[in-house]
């Protein structure tokens, strides 16, 4: 006889805690997928036809691993269970690969490819970003099948292995498989929850943009103390181009690189995020930013800058002299408000004005960048994942309009025409892309339950 909705939560809370969910976790973790090394691209292939393909098939999945229209690229995987052609089909996505462990920089007694728990936390390279995140959401699936006998609607089940990479050709591969890949709705979990007390629903992502400022005034350089003070000097010369850019109290300065207008409905959904500030991460500086704009507005609905890499001259070992050139590269995240295909135009002209037609700007392209989106938080599937993590969870979760991170949500929204649902079980202080990453066991299973209830939910209508 089929369960109930508070028989499937606890079903798939009992995962966590029969120890089910770690044991295929630490399976999983094992796999070393990192993207950013050529030379992993088998084990890439490993992890979908071996690692997380055989869990798929278990839970009733027909599977299929793609190749790359970028052949030299790690492949797809999709898992596909079809109960009805009349019902709903979501589209759940995740990635398999991870960035580069760097075992040096971990703790002493920690092994990225090792899983290994201390109190609450659990250790590896991808525990969180993103085979934890995605082996969850296949739980809770398995939980709800287990106690309906069925889902309810239709899945779609995609795990891309280069999203660490810029997700090279996901969106090639997109085009030519939409009949694959058709859903009503995209459902993702990945990236960390703004409070451990509140879950977030996120509708989209900024876009990256990343630029090289060039300075190149002359070969070699020359003897400072002959030199110096006749030959302009391109560190100086960068330094107020960078000035320009961003002012002293952390200001963006160039038109254009910041909305003008934002909907009501983004504003709405900003002003009611609940932040908690964790420990083991940074506070934000006071005074630092823009001004009148609140902690989530500043990274929700706002354009950032950083610098992330400025150099003259050999800082390794200085000499007496005057360089000849200099370079920075800085990065702007934005949201759908700013078009990415205005930023370098736009900052070309705002160089231009300050006198510093010497400063090229080159684009970055040695990964691809990821576009801006965003789901209108009033949206009906919105609203109704919201009603349902609330009935689940006791509160109002947060409605996140932007991550402050960015990734392919746009490649899913405006090449099947969907909604895009963004669900995290991670938190701040979790070492995501860093040495000792982790997860904490309270989210995992608090996010079994919160996905059983949203998957038992989807079922109903």
């Amino acid at each position: 006889m089929p369960g109930d909705r508070d028989s499937a939560i606890g079903r798939a809370r009992s995962v966590f805690d029969d120890g089910g969910f770690v044991e295929r976790l630490t399976a999983l973790v094992a796999y070393a997928t990192e993207s950013q090394v050529a030379e992993r691209r088998d084990e890439l292939y490993r992890y979908c036809s071996d690692g997380f393909g055989p869990l798929l098939q278990q839970a009733g999945f027909e599977t299929r691993i793609y190749d790359n229209p970028r052949a030299e690229f790690g492949p797809f995987l999709i898992g596909t269970r079809i109960e009805d052609a009349s019902l709903p089909t979501m589209l759940i996505y995740g990635h398999g690969d991870v960035v580069r462990a760097m075992p040096e920089r971990w703790r002493q007694g920690l092994d990225p490819w090792r899983l290994q728990i201390e109190g609450d936390r659990i250790y590896g390279r991808g525990v969180v970003d993103n085979k934890g995140q995605h082996l969850l959401a296949l739980e809770a699936l398995r939980a709800v099948i287990a106690e309906r006998e069925r889902l309810g609607f239709n899945v779609k089940f995609m795990v891309e292995t280069g999203e660490e990479t810029g997700s090279p050709g996901l969106l090639p591969f997109i085009q030519q498989h939409r009949d694959v890949l058709a859903a009503d709705a995209f459902i993702a979990l990945d990236g960390p929850r703004q409070s451990t007390s509140v879950p977030d629903v996120t509708l989209g992502t900024r876009g990256g943009v990343a630029l090289d400022l060039v300075i190149d005034l002359r070969e070699g350089s020359h003897h400072s103390g002959h030199w110096g003070g006749i030959l302009a000097d391109p560190g100086f010369l960068m330094a107020h181009a960078l000035a320009s850019i961003v002012s002293q109290d952390g200001r963006i300065l160039v038109p254009g690189w910041t909305p003008t207008q934002i909907p009501n409905s983004v504003r709405e959904a900003c002003a009611r995020v609940v932040v908690e500030d964790l420990p083991g991460t940074p506070v934000p500086d006071a005074g630092w930013g823009e001004p009148g704009l609140t902690r989530p507005e500043r990274i929700y609905m706002w354009t950032s800058v950083i610098v992330l890499a400025c150099i003259t001259g050999q800082p390794e070992a200085p000499v007496n002299a005057v360089s000849g050139t200099a370079r920075a590269r800085i990065q702007v995240r934005h949201t759908v408000d700013v078009l990415a295909e205005t930023i370098v135009p736009n900052l070309r002209a705002h160089l231009d004005a300050h006198g510093l037609q010497m400063v090229r700007i080159v684009p970055v392209t040695e990964r691809d960048n990821f576009v801006a989106s965003r789901t209108d938080p009033d949206n009906p599937w919105v609203q109704r994942m919201v009603r349902s993590m609330a009935l689940t969870a006791g509160r109002q979760p947060n409605v996140i309009p932007t991550n402050s991170a960015s990734g392919p949500s746009e490649f899913f929204k405006e090449e099947l025409g969907i909604p895009v649902m963004w669900i995290p079980h991670s938190y701040g202080g979790c070492g995501q892309h860093g040495p000792d990453e982790h997860g904490l066991g309270t989210l995992f299973r608090d996010g079994l339950g919160l996905m059983a209830g949203v998957f038992w939910d989807l079922g109903e209508g």
